[in-house]
């Protein structure tokens, strides 16, 4: 039961229990030699606490102001891919759980619910994560689909001109198309649960997933290949492409996938209202620098210019109160909400939510610490 689980890193391990292997090693491993995810836990783990002691403290508060509102917590539900295939409509359970904490969920492009469906579902507060295709004018139905939903944030992935290379996927039969194998089919055989409530419950009715933001003439089940090049990550997208693209949405812009400060100047002066500092979960360029190593420098050259959003390798929340006092205004949470899913759709995510929460509150306590605003860089000491 979710409920009785006390840290992401136990929720990790049950969701390791009930999903196949290749389904828990698609959202839970890195690239090429995975020599990120480690880091990224080097790189928090690195940074230490300078606490404040004899502090009233009787009165702790999580929220944080985001775009002119207040999120009564700074987590961010990050867009994941296939959340899905994590429990049956996937998707949708997560983002119940957002809402039910006053959080907003970020829905991917590659979803298999799309956003309006979201939207009916579940309602909160979403935001649309947008990748750049080939075909330009379906990358735009993407964008018509987000406004059309009431999305009122569109986060745009800047840092995946190319698909990453992850063997483990091709191997587990899991890759893009997914091509499940006779190692697949065994390992099926061993996770009856999520053979009969998952994979199941989606042939029994809806059938074989499909990446739903795709138009209709494009739409194909995630086990067989896009057609053509038209659904191919775009490798010529210049800043003058996302400038244009500024001009076109009208609501909040962020881009997702800085790790430069020099970069973060040129979201800014293109008329992005936020940037993410990522590596992208250590997903791609598998030596990029660590997200917690790049936000200082970022955080001080752009300062309140912009909102400075973060992630990367966050199981605790020590961890996500180390990445607000290196200047982040709030945190994206990925694999740890999927777990959640995993064991127990919008209740596992809500678990992993509460435990986060409970644990920013304690870190909060014992650095004598009232409100996350108050959190400066003399908060923390680095060790090199």
């Amino acid at each position: 039961m979710p409920s009785r689980i006390l840290n992401t890193d136990e929720m990790r391990l049950a969701a390791r229990g009930v999903l196949p292997r290749g389904m828990f090693e698609f959202i839970d491993r890195g690239t090429e030699g995975e020599l990120a995810l480690p880091a990224a836990r080097a790189a928090l783990d690195a940074v230490k606490f300078r606490p404040n002691v004899l502090v009233d403290v009787s009165r702790r508060d999580q929220s944080v102001e985001l775009f002119g509102s207040r999120l009564p917590l700074p987590i961010i539900a990050a867009p994941t891919g296939l959340a899905g295939l994590m429990w049956y409509r996937g998707e949708i359970e997560l983002a119940r759980a957002a809402a039910r904490a006053g959080i907003p969920f970020c829905v991917s492009t590659q979803s298999i619910t799309s956003i309006g469906d979201i939207a009916a579902g579940a309602g909160g507060n979403l935001w649309f994560q947008l990748y750049i295709l080939n075909d330009r004018a379906i990358t735009e139905t993407f964008v018509d689909a987000a406004r059309e939903a009431g999305s009122d944030t569109l986060i745009l992935t800047v840092d995946t001109s190319v698909s990453p290379k992850r063997e483990y996927n091709i191997h587990n039969g899991f890759g893009i198309p997914m091509a499940p194998n006779w190692r697949a089919a065994l390992d099926f055989a061993r996770h009856p649960r999520w053979c009969l409530n998952v994979m199941g419950r989606y042939l029994a009715g809806p059938g074989m997933p499909s990446y739903a933001h795709y138009p209709e003439a494009f739409r194909r089940k995630i086990t067989r290949a896009p057609l053509g090049d038209a659904l191919r990550l775009a490798d010529d997208v210049t800043w003058a492409e996302i400038a244009a693209l500024r001009r076109r949405w009208p609501g909040r812009f962020v881009i997702k996938g800085i790790l430069r400060s020099d970069d973060a100047q040129r979201a800014l002066d293109c008329g992005a209202d936020g940037i993410v500092v990522s590596n992208h979960g250590g997903r791609n360029l598998d030596s990029a620098i660590a997200p917690a190593r790049a936000l200082p420098e970022i955080a001080e050259r752009l300062g309140d210019r912009l909102v400075i959003l973060a992630d990367g390798g966050v199981r605790r929340g020590s961890d996500i109160v180390k990445l607000l006092a290196l200047g982040a205004r709030a945190v994206l949470v990925g694999r740890s909400l999927l777990y959640g899913v995993a064991m127990g759709g919008c209740d596992g995510a809500s678990r992993v939510i509460e435990i986060l929460r409970d644990e920013v509150d304690r870190t909060m306590a014992f650095m004598g610490c009232s409100s996350l605003t108050a959190l400066g860089d003399d908060a923390l000491a680095r060790e090199s």
